[in-house]
């Protein structure tokens, strides 16, 4: 090749691609990609990366491309470099190397031989036939050559098969790369790039979605993920990309027979499994199947793993309470989980947007630590469930909703069922909280001796009728007479006073005491005054109960410890309700629970590839690092023996090597 020619740009271009420094180079690109793709977990909710790292470094990560590494168009263009890199460094040096297998080097001069570092002329007589049976008891194959000045080269190797390492490598790399490109659906992506491929953003039924967010079932790879519901069958996907998502056809029909799961001691999940029937669209034939997790069935090329499950729309009953009209009787109303529904209260219109419904969760009942600051905290807290310490238990189930006014406002509220222990006393136990990036706060009410929240709505009821204020004042203000705390002179005022506690808090609880403290009582006073706030509260809400219980025709309420801490924890409840703000609550009485399967779905025929290629860089490996290419002349003239050694790898193995022969020559002929 001329100078000139290995001077022009198209050939240097054609240097640089098939050098190994640039497939190093990509190889090292690559590296660090696939490790922002371990640690940077791939294709959630765009959302959901917007929230965990702010507006700033989400569009950041968004025009890099991190929230799909795999599949983004640098990674793929990448790996389609590094096939058109390595390939052009076989066809380069390949010849080379194949022709350095084949050739024995039996044209070597003198000169190079004794240049050689393992070299040694030794004064002795060999026949020919003696040193071919030393070659062969080494294992070596050799090429016989007769120079003109008489002598015999017999150059010998073996380990010829070290060089084929290198085409292991190197084509398995290829062929590892090819099945990244198959998985990485290049077709999808220059469908994206040209705009006839447009994700969906709009959240509405998928037989609506237009045609350029589909895919046919012909689509070269995929990977997503599908909810189906007991006795409900699915024929699509859904692939997360980018701030959107796209419906992915599936040659057949998956329907969910039943959904199996079995339950630690704890709540935990232990098993699960969906007994599935899938129906081939072109055919109709049915294949049943059982899958479990890391148990997927394959079908059509398709994979189909249990991935996780969940609600698949559950009937509920729930009685509603109007918090605005607490005298009235709890309203029967029905409901589907993840469905809405609308709902009128007070003459105002709402949407009642259900969630999941869960009937295990595994939460921590950690004893709450003591301490607080405010003036409902001086009794108990009861507006946040807090743990110092972990004690997994599973306390039933729960259901969560979002209650939305006319105005599109919406709160989001999580009710359990089933009864909770703390402390020693039974609590009905409900959230809210009003942006989804909030936690949960959470209400506790006191359950009676039937574990029903009715008692506690009935005193609520009871404290929110200023009706029956006076009589209840009088009731505690005769026992304090009786019991002397006031004079007789003092009994009206302590009436009116209790009469006034009681209004204020039935009109802001704890809150609006702290109000009119921080508003009309002096610093250095407000501290003894809170305090007698709440000792009349504590002594009037038994005479607040006893009316109620008479009010309504019930037994009169017990006067004993626990039943007295239900009152004390019922003011706090009644006072955290101010903050809860709905207009019902709504106690979740029963359910018909319908289970579904999360089943992701995957169809990767690169897979095959990669593992094919996993496989040739094994034995690519081996032949490199494992097999040792050795080389011998033995130059034959009477009286003399030319002998020289060269291997791939200079090490001791090579020195001992060249020791053996040269002894083995010595003891042919008794010399020392």
């Amino acid at each position: 090749m001329t100078s000139k020619k290995r001077t022009s740009p198209g050939y240097q271009l054609y240097e640089l691609f098939s050098s190994m420094r640039f497939a190093i180079g990509l190889l090292t690109i690559l590296a660090i990609a696939s490790v922002i793709g371990t640690v940077l977990k791939q294709n959630e909710p765009y959302p959901n990366y917007a929230f965990e790292f702010g507006p700033f470094w989400f569009k950041a990560f968004e025009v890099l491309g991190l929230y799909d590494v795999y599949h983004s168009a640098w990674f793929l263009t990448i790996l389609a470099f590094l096939v058109a890199s390595t390939t052009l460094c076989i066809v380069r040096n390949g010849p080379g190397f194949l022709h350095e297998m084949r050739a024995y080097r039996e044209k070597a001069s003198d000169n190079s031989l004794a240049a050689m570092k393992h070299s040694q002329e030794l004064a002795l007589t060999l026949d020919e036939p003696a040193a071919v049976a030393l070659l062969q008891a080494q294992g070596m194959r050799y090429k016989r050559r007769e120079r003109e000045d008489g002598s015999v080269v017999l150059a010998a190797k073996k380990g010829a098969a070290n060089k084929l390492g290198y085409f292991f490598a190197h084509i398995a790399m290829v062929v590892i790369c090819i099945g990244g490109l198959l998985d990485g659906n290049l077709p999808l992506k220059i469908g994206e790039l040209l705009g006839q491929i447009v994700p969906e953003t709009r959240d509405m039924p998928q037989s609506q979605i237009p045609a350029q967010s589909r895919l046919t079932a012909a689509n070269l790879s995929f990977r997503g993920n599908v909810t189906v519901a007991e006795n409900k069958s699915a024929d699509v996907i859904f692939l997360n990309s980018g701030n959107g998502y796209l419906v992915q056809e599936l040659p057949f029909i998956v329907t969910l027979k039943k959904f199996h799961v079995d339950y630690y001691s704890n709540g935990m999940p232990k098993l699960f499994a969906s007994d599935i029937v899938v129906t081939d669209k072109a055919s109709g034939k049915e294949t049943p199947a059982t899958i479990k997790v890391n148990h997927p069935l394959i079908i059509d090329g398709v994979a189909i793993y249990q991935a996780s499950f969940g609600d698949g729309g559950s009937p509920l009953q729930l009685r509603a309470w109007n918090l605005a009209a607490p005298q009235q009787a709890p309203v029967e109303i029905k409901g589907v989980s993840l469905a809405a529904q609308p709902l009128k209260a007070n003459g105002k219109d709402y949407q009642l947007e259900f969630g999941e419904l869960r009937v295990f969760n595994v939460e921590n009942m950690g004893k709450a630590p003591d301490g607080s600051k405010s003036l409902g905290q001086r009794m108990q807290d009861a507006r946040e469930v807090r743990q110092d310490n972990k004690q997994l238990k599973n306390v039933g189930p729960s259901v969560t909703f979002k209650l939305r006014d006319s105005q599109g406002q919406a709160r989001e509220y999580q009710h359990y069922m089933a009864p909770m222990q703390q402390d020693g006393a039974m609590y009905q136990v409900a959230g809210v909280r009003s942006e989804v990036s909030q936690p949960f706060q959470y209400l506790r009410i006191p359950l009676d001796d039937q574990l029903k929240i009715d008692s506690f709505m009935r005193l609520r009821a009871a404290l929110n009728n200023p009706a029956w204020y006076q009589e209840m004042a009088q009731r505690t203000a005769a026992k304090a007479l009786q019991g002397k705390a006031i004079s007789p002179a003092m009994q009206q005022q302590f009436a009116d006073s209790v009469r006034w506690v009681l209004g204020r808090f039935s009109a802001g609880g704890f809150a609006a005491l702290e109000q009119f403290l921080d508003q009309k009582v002096p610093a250095d006073k407000r501290q003894a005054i809170a305090q007698t706030y709440i000792k009349i509260l504590q002594g009037a809400i038994i005479d607040v109960m006893a009316v109620a219980q008479e009010k309504a025709g019930q037994a009169p309420w017990p006067q004993d410890e626990k039943h007295y801490r239900f009152l004390l924890d019922s003011l706090v409840s009644i006072s955290a309700l101010n903050d809860y703000a709905a207009p019902v609550y709504l106690e979740l009485s029963g359910f018909d629970q319908v289970q579904a399967s999360g089943l992701q779905m995957t169809r990767s025929p690169g897979k095959n590839l990669v593992y094919l290629g996993s496989l040739l860089l094994v034995i690519g490996i081996i032949l490199m690092f494992y097999i040792r290419e050795v080389r011998l002349w033995l130059v034959l003239r009477p009286g003399r023996v030319r002998v020289a050694m060269s291997s791939n790898r200079h090490n001791r193995d090579l020195d001992r090597d060249f020791a053996q022969v040269v002894g083995t020559l010595q003891s042919r002929t008794g010399e020392a």
